[in-house]
């Protein structure tokens, strides 16, 4: 709890009680009239002023055992209790009450509506007509009242138009806030992180990730932007090295956790200002920059983890930083060994799922990790060779956690973790630029965000289309290094190789969820991942088959120079094909 004024005061003066006197009338200042100001006195004629004067209703009630008599200004009932209501019991006789005071006014109103609004149609069953024509009226709309009861009044009319229309829109979107580094030279908007508390805020992790950029006027400092006031920060995060990610604590929102450039772990309490609360020493911390670390969903809240390119995942306690609680060597041969380890360039933790983690490394390889298994060779769980060069981003769909997302060279691409050593079941195009980060719309489960090298924003909804994107938008012309959706997906963040950090709106059609969207992803993805199962069965069959074959007739051996000279007259046709395409 946050204390912001403290009052003081004796204990003696508790209590005591407050001591009044008499005292004559005293004129404290008199200002007698100007006889000079009677010039400028204007008559006001007509004066008009509201006088409203009514009779006081007091609410009067008794209660007697064979009657019940109620004024509350014009209600007047009167009748003898059921045998069912006790009249001791104040819950049964306060609920008979209202039910006879609603059934009066039904009543009335009944009764006012047929003497004056005739009946426009006969109903689908009409009562049976008595002679009086008022008598059929009230009954008419008796029916009708009664009728209009029974219909939902949340009920939605014209949801299919509506959705129509919305399908008719075109994706759109518009930049609505831009925050720049205000330092010289700019840095890498390298990590986002909106705040827990309806996104009233961003997080923006500055670092260079050049190779050997040792400028001496380089600026450590990363910072917290309030929206409504985007000239200045609202708050200056000072680590003792450049920060690559930053996180909010969702249990605690005044907890923001940072991974840092030269291996550390640090952690800020924002109540207290920008200074640390405490850091990892670095003898226990990384070797290499952090690239990835998140909060665990503890029972305090004060656990988290960190991943880094030296091959390790460490976990810790912001309660007791001098050393790591548990260490993870990312050596997919399982024999533990750091010099086998692949550096981790990519993190993601879902809640959902509180003991399993990927892992994006820097050779191409996803690691799905189990932290709930005995042996650290057990903890890595299955392993995902996606991409040919670093895998930049790798992050869980928010409806369907097992269905993962990853970005590395020119493509990206959607997994499963049903399927174990398998190729991705989706992918998109590949493109001329880099991909260099990739998030899911957390409101829609086909749609995601890539962001390109070229400064081009492309959102995809795989859904409607998986060739092409259904928007891309030039944000900037430097590289977007990050990507970050606020919860209602209607707000992206992109941050730029400059220190750039734009807030996109986009149309409500890629940010709305459509009636049985979610059925319609998860088949979609069921039926993707069969499709890749049956692939995958035919390839290792095929595979039999040619292993079979060449034990069949161990004397025919293929040419190597005949096979090196097909495929190179294969990879320039293809690349003439894609030439006259363009």
């Amino acid at each position: 709890m946050e204390i912001k004024y403290e009052y003081t005061r004796k204990r003696s003066d508790f209590g005591r009680p407050c001591s009044f006197s008499d005292l004559l009338a005293e004129v404290t200042v008199d200002i007698p009239p100007d006889p000079s100001l009677a010039d400028d006195f204007i008559p006001q004629d007509p004066v008009d002023f509201a006088v409203q004067e009514g009779p006081v209703m007091a609410v009067h009630e008794v209660n007697t055992e064979r009657a019940q008599v109620s004024i509350r200004g014009v209600n007047h009932v009167e009748g003898g209790w059921p045998k069912h209501v006790d009249p001791k019991n104040s819950e049964l006789t306060s609920r008979y009450r209202e039910e006879v005071e609603r059934e009066e006014v039904y009543t009335r109103t009944v009764q006012r509506l047929g003497s004056v609004r005739p009946c426009p149609d006969p109903p689908q069953t009409p009562p049976e007509p008595p002679r009086d024509t008022a008598m059929l009226s009230l009954q008419v709309v008796e029916h009708y009242i009664r009728q209009n009861n029974t219909i939902d009044i949340y009920e939605e009319y014209f949801e299919e138009e509506e959705e129509e229309e919305e399908e008719e829109e075109h994706p759109s979107a518009k930049t609505i806030n831009v925050v720049r580094d205000p330092n010289t030279p700019k840095r890498m908007a390298t990590h986002l992180c909106w705040h827990p508390d309806a996104n009233r805020a961003v997080a923006v992790a500055y670092c260079s990730l050049d190779f050997q950029d040792s400028r001496k006027d380089m600026n450590s400092d990363s910072y917290i932007w309030d929206l409504e006031k985007p000239y200045t920060p609202e708050l200056t995060l000072k680590p003792s090295s450049p920060v690559v990610t930053l996180e909010y604590n969702s249990k605690d929102w005044h907890h923001v956790l940072g991974g840092c450039y030269n291996g550390q772990i640090v952690y800020w309490d924002t109540r207290k200002g920008g200074l640390p609360m405490e850091m990892t020493p670095v003898e226990f911390s990384h070797r290499d920059p952090v690239y990835g670390a998140y909060w665990l969903p503890s029972r305090t809240g004060t656990e988290c983890f960190s991943g880094s390119t030296d091959g390790q995942v460490l976990w810790w306690d912001i309660r007791k930083m001098s050393q790591p609680s548990e260490k993870l060597v990312l050596d997919i041969t399982r024999e533990d060994q750091l010099k086998n380890a692949l550096g981790a360039i990519s993190l993601d933790f879902a809640p959902t799922m509180p003991t399993k983690f990927l892992v994006g490394t820097e050779q191409g390889i996803i690691i799905s990790c189990n932290r709930d298994a005995k042996t650290p060779p057990e903890k890595i769980a299955n392993i995902f060779r996606s991409h040919i060069g670093a895998v930049y981003s790798v992050t869980r769909n928010p409806f369907f956690p097992k269905v993962f997302l990853s970005v590395g060279d020119w493509t990206a691409r959607i997994w499963t973790e049903e399927l174990m050593d398998s190729s991705s079941i989706m992918e998109t195009k590949y493109h001329t630029s880099y991909l260099l980060d990739v998030c899911w719309s957390p409101v829609k489960p086909a749609v995601f965000f890539t962001a390109r090298s070229d400064g081009t924003l492309d959102i995809w909804d795989f859904l409607f289309h998986q060739k092409e994107p259904s928007l891309s938008l030039k944000v900037s012309n430097d590289p977007l290094l990050s990507l970050c959706s606020q919860d209602n997906g209607r707000i992206i963040g992109c941050g730029t190789r400059m220190g750039t950090v734009s807030l996109l709106e986009i149309s409500p059609g890629l940010c709305t969820l459509r009636k049985n969207e979610k059925t319609l992803t998860s088949t979609m993805f069921e039926r993707e991942a069969r499709r890749e199962k049956v692939l995958q069965d035919k390839y290792r069959e095929r595979l039999l088959r040619e292993q079979e074959r060449l034990r069949a007739r161990p004397e025919e051996k293929e040419d190597p120079q005949e096979v090196f000279k097909q495929a190179q007259a294969d990879f320039f046709s293809t690349i003439k094909a894609e030439r006259r395409r363009r």
